[in-house]
């Protein structure tokens, strides 16, 4: 079965009532948590691959809610419940039976998926006496199995289906505190988050046609996205802002989890390629691409700044991570008290972002820099307008003297159909992607050209260069 980015919470905060009520939170260790479940649904006395086979649908269905973000996703502040009319028992301060516990420590990092998809299972159970469950684990159910002689394993599978998966030692993580980015994502916007945007609305469109189609889920926040997210924002009945904050992103979420049946039996699943990253958790030696040309940008500013770290040339930033690069992230987290790997993970790219953008603030950018690629977040996009727009417009008109191919552009700074085809021409004559959105190396490329066609005109009027370059997407 493929890996699985699924981890285990290190703590886990319950809701001791149903979910609507005043009732209290709190905040347990998870083993701490599974232990006490267990001690509530199950009996210490029977066979022990009974109490393993129970553990693991325990285990999964927690870790369901965690993953989907079920409650957290409807504006509540906790993971999951203690009323058995939503979720599993769970009573505070109750004693845990000590051989649940030894199991628990044994298993508790371990849960179930079914076939291809990567979610935690919801391996939905009853006690198989006074209610039953369809599809679901039979709690008493497993006690005649284990008695057959059958493992914990055959026992799930039994009842879950055959196509289960068995995840063991999943990593620990502290506790998540949920999947909102802490910024509102808007046009012109690029980044993981706008992706994973992109890829639920789209989703959720096949229910709801009247949310448009986003092709593709690059990460830039343009105008089909944002168009996308005010046609969902007028669905539920929230602000048409076209911006994602906090409410629109956990309610896309929530709808998402609906129209997959993330959190049925029945689940559609969730695919690694649903949810494999564009844009890299890490940065090491050996990467290339914008992302490294970006980090080099960050790390030659910053570097202007603080004498503790090297001194970049233009040549350097060439977006190739190299030992260079690498000296250079491991002098910043020495500068800012990070552990020193070289490699760039997410707090050293936070932690840079924030020192970048306070060099920024102070700093006047040397000349040489001023021409490379700026920050990811300033794309221009389809649907933006402003000076940046009118520069690049004006960049572009210039291109055309020079490439037939190249349309020219009203000069307007509005980011329209017009300019966008533009851009798309160019790429294409970069070796770029043809996105028709402005980032750091079409940015880089535009200039260039607009340059040599400049030059050009200047001492021999009607040859230019026509050659393509090749680069990795922008």
């Amino acid at each position: 079965m493929p890996p699985s980015p699924v981890v285990i919470p290190e703590t886990i905060t319950v809701h001791l009532g149903t979910p609507a009520s005043t009732a209290p939170n709190v905040t347990v260790p998870f083993a701490d948590y599974i232990k006490n479940v267990a001690s509530s649904e199950i009996y210490p006395t029977w066979p022990e691959q009974a109490i393993r086979a129970n553990i693991y649908a325990q285990v999964s269905y927690v870790l369901n809610r965690v993953f989907t973000e079920w409650y957290r996703a409807q504006g509540y502040d906790f993971d999951i419940t203690n009323s058995t009319r939503y979720d599993q028992s769970f009573v505070p301060g109750r004693d845990i039976f000590v051989n649940i516990s030894t199991i628990v420590d044994d298993m508790f990092n371990d849960y179930l998926t079914r076939g291809d998809a990567i979610e935690p299972l919801f391996a939905q159970y009853c006690n198989g006496t006074t209610t039953t469950c369809p599809g679901g684990l039979s709690q008493w159910g497993t006690v005649p199995l284990a008695e057959q002689g059958m493992s914990a394993e055959q026992i799930v599978r039994y009842f879950y289906g055959a196509d289960i998966n068995f995840v063991r030692d999943a990593p620990l993580a502290p506790a998540l505190g949920g999947s909102w980015p802490g910024v509102v994502l808007r046009l012109g916007d690029v980044s993981e988050e706008v992706r994973r945007i992109q890829q639920r609305l789209d989703r959720i469109s096949t229910n709801f046609p009247n949310i448009p189609k986003i092709d593709p889920a690059d990460g830039i926040f343009d105008a089909d996205t944002e168009r996308a997210v005010r046609a969902f924002q007028q669905q539920f009945e929230l602000t048409p802002d076209g911006l994602v904050g906090r409410a629109t992103w956990y309610r896309i979420a929530f709808i998402y989890n609906n129209v997959k049946r993330l959190s049925e039996l029945d689940s559609e699943g969730l695919l690694l390629s649903d949810v494999s990253r564009q844009f890299p958790e890490t940065l090491r030696e050996g990467a290339r691409g914008p992302g490294v040309q970006i980090l080099q940008y960050f790390l030659a500013i910053v570097g202007e700044y603080y004498d503790e770290l090297p001194r970049w040339q233009a040549a350097q930033v060439d977006g190739l991570f190299g030992p260079q690069t690498r000296a250079a992230v491991a002098a910043y987290q020495q500068l800012v008290g990070l552990p020193v790997t070289g490699v760039v993970d997410r707090a050293t790219w936070d932690a840079l972002v924030s020192t970048y953008l306070s060099v920024r603030a102070v700093q006047p950018v040397p000349g040489w820099l001023a021409e490379q690629p700026t920050l990811a977040d300033v794309f221009l996009v389809e649907g933006m307008r402003g000076a940046a727009v009118l520069a690049a417009q004006q960049l572009i008109d210039t291109v055309a003297l020079g490439y037939p191919e190249v349309p020219t552009v009203a000069e307007d700074g509005i980011f329209g159909a017009q300019t966008r085809d533009a851009v798309s021409v160019i790429q294409s004559l970069l070796g770029l992607p043809a996105t028709g959105a402005i980032g750091p190396l079409t940015r880089k490329g535009l200039a260039r050209l607009a340059r040599e066609v400049s030059a050009a005109a200047q001492t021999s009027a009607g040859q230019y260069p026509g050659y393509a370059i090749g680069e990795e997407g922008d």
